[in-house]
């Protein structure tokens, strides 16, 4: 009998076959996240490593779960607006409690499998949604480009950027700020039509990085991230963190956060599907998963998270198999923040409002708007005014009033009805009514019927209606009798068919 020794490392292949290039594809991914990470916290007005943090619990916990095999999860821009407002109006502490609770809320809805009911969210809501949350990011990261304070509500961040603009004006150190600022808009931009070599090293850290040198070099008077230190920044929330719980504002926070976190995630991974032929999301272990991960988040302090599509479809672009990338992308973030916290300090905060005014751009959907006015204008409508509901008001009521513009859009084009009128110039007058009446629909049926001539007798034909709610069944019968009453034969009425009523 022949005996065959086995190579070690051909064992090692075989039990992770895809390593090399989920190793690969790590390194990548944690270029890409490192500056978003920082940028988002700076951006939320909490420290820089909770940023990290974040990044850090997606990528080791949330990573290791099932659910989507490729999707990475962090901080994200979507966020930020919300972050900024809960953290300004509540205090740090209060947003770890905020955070845990949405999680928990998350993994409850996992297990109860409504992961799959995300799905139905209108799509022109989710990209309203992040269009809305772009414009007031942009209009924030611009004041901190400058240098200057923005100011607290979105409106007011849009009507005071020409006020903003003449004191930057004004000022040289403002110039200075808002040009390196400027700049690294500019090489993000740039950097996707240089070689495919020069790709390799991602955008966002080759613009923060150069920011960086310029500033050094040059010596320029722009403020940095400041630097806590990992253990220093985690602060489990406290008992007094847990009873603004009592609050009713603090609550609709939380389910603003749960509902806006779940929706970006869902919606990220199906976006991720239809990048590589890889296994498929399963919905409900993914949101579990995210509430996971926001559950360790909010007990450690930090930003909430979500699955972001940037690292994702990097990850998918670097030729990630299978979630061992995510996982050692969140440990890269961690060695990081744990042996190389100082070079943060080094950062200038006017090239993170450059990140976060390019990512706030890209989250506005201007080619998708211009398709839906062409096809789907009231599509198009309800993207348009939930974007300018949260710029108006807030995240939270202006993703209800463009859900509530959905459904009633959804409402008036299932109650379709048709009436056809048939007068043959004796006889009776046949009427058919045909689709769903509804009482959305009852001023056009009673505008129609009252139309009629009031001295010919009518057949008022219901078959062919597939649903008669009780206001019309209601305003018809009154018709009915109004007609009748003129001296003319009663109208003759064709009942529909019993599923219909």
């Amino acid at each position: 009998m022949k005996v065959i020794s086995e190579n070690p490392r051909s064992g090692n292949s075989r039990k992770f076959p895809h390593l090399r290039q989920d190793f690969a594809a790590s390194l990548v991914v944690f270029l890409v996240a490192l500056p978003l990470c920082v940028g988002v916290a700076v951006a939320s007005g909490v420290p820089a490593e909770l940023g990290l943090v974040t990044g850090i619990v997606g990528g080791i916990v949330t990573g290791l779960l099932p659910g989507s095999s490729l999707q990475v999860s962090g901080p994200a821009a979507g966020l930020t607006v919300l972050v900024f407002g809960a953290v300004d109006e509540y205090g740090l502490p209060a947003l770890g409690v905020i955070v845990l609770a949405a999680g928990l809320i998350q993994l409850a809805m996992g297990a109860l499998k409504l992961g799959r009911w995300f799905r139905a969210i209108s799509l022109s809501v989710v990209e309203g949604m992040l269009a809305g949350i772009g414009l007031v990011l942009i209009a924030g990261q611009l004041y901190s480009a400058a240098g200057l304070d923005a100011p607290a509500s979105g409106l007011d961040k849009i009507i005071g950027l020409p006020g903003a603009a003449a004191d930057a004006l004004g000022s040289s150190e403002a110039l200075v700020s808002l040009a390196l600022g400027a700049g690294t808009v500019a090489v993000m931009v740039l950097w996707k039509r240089l070689p495919k070599q020069v790709q390799t090293v991602p955008g966002a850290l080759a613009a923060v990085g150069l920011a960086t040198a310029v500033t050094a070099v040059f010596g320029l008077s722009v403020a940095t991230v400041e630097v806590n230190g990992l253990l220093g920044v985690i602060q489990p929330p406290g008992a007094d963190a847990f009873g603004e719980l009592a609050s009713v504002g603090i609550l609709g926070t939380i389910v603003a956060f749960t509902l806006i976190a779940s929706a970006e995630s869902l919606f990220s991974a199906a976006a991720v599907d239809r990048l590589h032929n890889g296994p498929r999301t399963e919905y409900n272990k993914e949101l579990m998963a995210q509430g996971a991960g926001n559950t360790v988040c909010g007990l450690l302090g930090a930003l909430p998270m979500t699955a972001v599509i940037v690292r994702s479809s990097a990850n998918v672009g670097a030729g990630a198999r299978t979630k061992a990338s995510r996982v050692l992308h969140g440990v890269w973030l961690l060695l990081f923040a744990a042996l190389l916290p100082s070079v943060l300090a080094l950062i200038p905060l006017p090239a993170l409002a450059g990140i976060l005014v390019h990512a706030g751009w890209k989250l506005i959907p201007f080619r998708g708007i211009v398709s839906l006015w062409r096809g789907h204008r009231g599509e198009a409508l309800i993207l348009v005014v939930t974007a300018v509901s949260i710029v108006a008001v807030n995240m939270f009521e202006g993703v209800l009033i463009g859900l509530a513009l959905s459904v009633v859009k959804t409402a008036w084009e299932a109650s379709h009805l048709k009436l056809e009128v048939v007068d043959k110039g004796a006889g009776p007058i046949q009427a058919h009514l045909s689709g769903n009446a509804t009482f959305l629909r009852l001023p056009k049926i009673l505008e129609s019927l009252e139309a009629l001539p009031q001295d010919r007798p009518v057949e008022l034909d219901l078959s062919g209606l597939h649903h008669l709610d009780h206001a019309c069944r209601t305003a018809l019968e009154n018709w009915a009798e109004r007609h009748s009453a003129t001296g003319t034969d009663p109208v003759k009425v064709t009942e529909p068919t019993t599923a219909a009523v």
